[in-house]
């Protein structure tokens, strides 16, 4: 790497068959030219049935931890490189074999940012793609088990929403243990499907990419650096899941204040604001909101909040955006 990485988050897609699991490794070697040891950054399985896809805690040394799916060195630590090691697993006598189809890793030194100004204009102005709007909260209560609806839910309902808008996702058949009188049966199945098991809740990052992975596309857990960058995906036709945290005055057309969201961002009005599906709304007609650019750009990229934290997922055959001019993969 060119610079001293001081956070790694690990993401992939693969094939997972019953009877197997994959676990994702990560190890880094110091700018000093100390090599860490083996930090497991998951343990993945498409169902529940066979094991518990989890996360892994208590994670910890003199080089730095592991927050759920996010290594983070300790003050006075960078990375220089680091080695991504992904173990496949059967159960004895399996006649399956998990396939991976990608794996990455996101390596980051955020420069500490309290406040973020808009950036320039991107290009996307008066493009809105045609996200299906799915609402977290009409789920409220629906399996305790897997952290009940509302709130909770809102990284796997914003996966959902992609799934749908690239016209993949789960069988009736496959959903057929979802209560027939639940709306939306799509947003439960991944729930379930993305649900970390030691983390209890369905927000772990790279599990969300890796469930889209289960339906034939590709993704990945990166950062953008500017809604000048995150524009390209949508003149490219792709949306892409944003996390961002803010007070109630921070966001004010939000109506809400929230410590960790999830949501799609679908366009851009003519004046360059955000156009975004947030599945915080009340109802599906609801989802649909447009946010101040400014006040948006300040909430995602500080590093308060994620850094400009982004889902990105997409169908593998659809073309990828370059770069803007002036910007760099981090």
């Amino acid at each position: 790497m060119s610079f001293g990485a001081k956070q790694l988050i690990a993401s992939w897609t693969a094939d997972v068959p019953s009877d197997t699991w994959l676990e994702i490794e990560i190890r880094g070697t110091t700018t000093s030219g100390d090599r860490t040891g083996w930090y497991v950054m998951g343990r993945w399985a498409m169902t529940d049935m066979d094991i518990h896809r989890t996360s892994v805690p208590d994670q910890d040394d003199e080089f730095g931890r592991v927050t759920v799916d996010t290594f983070k060195a300790v003050d006075g630590v960078t990375l220089r490189s680091y080695q991504l090691r992904v173990t496949l697993y059967r159960l004895p006598n399996s006649e399956h074999s998990p396939v991976v189809h990608s794996a990455s890793v996101m390596a980051s030194h955020l420069s500490e940012q309290k406040h973020v100004d808009a950036s320039p204009l991107g290009g996307a102005e008066g493009i809105v793609l045609d996200v299906p709007k799915y609402s977290q909260e009409i789920h409220k209560g629906e399996y305790p088990k897997w952290d009940g609806g509302g709130e909770a839910w809102c990284s796997p309902t914003s996966t959902a929403m992609i799934l749908s808008y690239w016209g993949r996702g789960p069988t009736d058949e496959q959903m057929s243990w979802v209560n027939p009188d639940y709306k939306d049966p799509q947003v439960d199945f991944a729930v379930r499907g993305t649900y970390d098991y030691s983390y209890d809740g369905a927000g772990n990052w790279p599990f969300n990419v890796a469930y889209a992975g289960r339906f034939g596309l590709d993704g990945f857990v990166t950062r953008l650096r500017s809604l000048t960058e995150l524009e390209q995906y949508i003149k490219a036709g792709i949306p892409v899941i944003t996390s961002v945290s803010f007070e109630a005055d921070e966001l004010p057309s939000a109506g809400y204040g929230t410590d960790g969201h999830l949501m799609v961002i679908v366009g851009f009005t003519e004046d360059g604001d955000v156009v975004a599906n947030d599945p915080f709304a009340p109802t599906n007609e609801d989802v649909r909101c447009i946010y101040s650019r400014a006040a948006f750009e300040n909430v995602w990229q500080r590093t308060t909040g994620s850094g400009g934290i982004v889902y990105i997922i997409y169908l593998p055959e659809h073309t990828h955006p370059a770069h803007p001019t002036g910007t760099k993969q981090r």
